[in-house]
């Protein structure tokens, strides 16, 4: 854009003006916070809903059913989808939850079994114990696992008991997890979870079952294996791909974050006017300085290079503002979209960051074409005559 040595006449013009500029710095902060938070949101959703190449998790459903509360599915199919071809582990789950419909505070129990846990290594694998220990969870039969997320939300330590729908258990330790759906939930013992639930058909009946195969390529042939296998049966099954199970469950949700798409375009252009009309303001009071620049020996393309900067600067400041702000809430706010027992994680990474800061930049760049070009283009003479 400019040499080094005349960003100090850039500053300097900023500065000479700071109302103006520390108000348009503020709505640039502004939109640019929501931008980055409409940003995250969808990442959340993509990483929660978009299929990879090495996924390999089934769900187990109770065919055309939705929430919780209402599949219901005999635990002993466990036996019958060990057996078919292409499976390498498969574990049976209860799911309690204290709120079915959207949510952005929601408890999800998970109950598993107790051998389960210590078995299935694609369950645990991309799991960090942050603090406590799951040999103490398979001691105590009324403990919990705790994902970092919603421990960090509600406070949760380790030693700590809670009660939600109806179901009281001590905290015996807090993961981290790659998965984003182990990040907003509490795993206990499957058994406990029967008994001490009010809802769900009591022993011996379970939500779903977590599938892992063999092969990621054979994902859909296992699947309608699967359920080929309980056609016949009262209680018939759905099984489909976990991320896709997650995105047609949480269908609300992810059609209200596409909306926000708007929400974010429309924050861009309001980032462009603010920064736009501060630069046509900053002009039109410096006609007469950019005719004595241009007599000092400014040529017309070093003052429009000039202008150019101011706007990307106004927009860079007042982007980082704005951004840095929202990765703090985002970080530290620790939300979590729930709907139907499955989470989508608002999530701010260095992603996010450069995707703010760069478009800021943009549209500061974009907002000081105009100005500038105009600017360019007045000779000496109408310089010195405009008012």
């Amino acid at each position: 854009m400019i040499a080094p040595r005349f960003i100090p006449v850039v500053v300097k013009q900023l500065v000479r003006h700071q109302a103006r500029t520390l108000l348009t710095l503020a709505g640039v902060a502004v939109a640019m916070f929501l931008f980055v938070a409409v940003q995250a949101l969808q990442q959340g959703v993509r990483r929660a809903t978009e299929a990879a190449a090495g996924d390999t998790t089934l769900v187990v459903y109770r065919q055309n059913r939705f929430c919780p509360a209402t599949s219901r599915l005999p635990e002993f199919y466990l036996d019958r989808i060990r057996k078919v071809p292409g499976v390498a582990s498969a574990v049976p789950m209860k799911i309690v939850v204290n709120n079915c419909r959207a949510s952005l505070d929601v408890i999800t129990f998970r109950g598993v079994p107790r051998e389960s846990l210590a078995e299935a290594s694609a369950l645990t694998s991309k799991w960090t114990l942050l603090s406590g220990s799951i040999d103490e969870w398979q001691r105590r039969s009324d403990s919990a696992l705790v994902g970092e997320t919603l421990a960090a939300r509600r406070g949760f330590v380790v030693g700590q008991s809670f009660d939600s729908s109806g179901v009281t258990v001590t905290v015996a330790g807090i993961v981290r997890s790659e998965e984003p759906q182990d990040q907003n939930v509490a795993y206990v013992h499957l058994e406990f979870l029967q008994q001490a639930a009010e809802t769900g058909g009591g022993l011996g009946s379970v939500t779903q079952f977590t599938v892992h195969v063999t092969d990621p390529s054979r994902m859909e042939a296992v699947a309608a294996a699967i359920d080929e296998q309980f056609r016949a049966e009262g209680e018939p099954t759905t099984t489909r791909p976990e991320k896709a199970f997650v995105a047609q469950a949480g269908a609300d949700i992810v059609e209200i974050v596409r909306f926000t798409r708007w929400l974010g375009w429309g924050c861009l252009a309001a980032v462009l006017a603010l920064v736009a009309n501060a630069i046509v303001l900053s002009v039109q009071d410096r006609i007469r300085e950019h005719a004595v620049l241009q007599t000092l020996g400014f040529r017309a393309g070093l003052i429009a290079r000039l202008i150019v900067s101011e706007g990307m600067l106004l927009g860079l400041l007042g982007g980082a503002l704005g951004t840095a702000l929202a990765l703090a809430v985002v970080h530290f706010g620790h939300f979590s979209l729930s709907q139907e027992g499955l989470s989508i994680t608002v999530a701010a990474s260095w992603q996010v960051l450069a995707t703010g800061l760069a478009l800021s930049a943009g549209v500061g760049i974009a907002a000081g074409l105009v100005p500038a070009w105009r600017a360019g283009r007045r000779d000496i003479a109408s310089c010195f005559r405009a008012v």
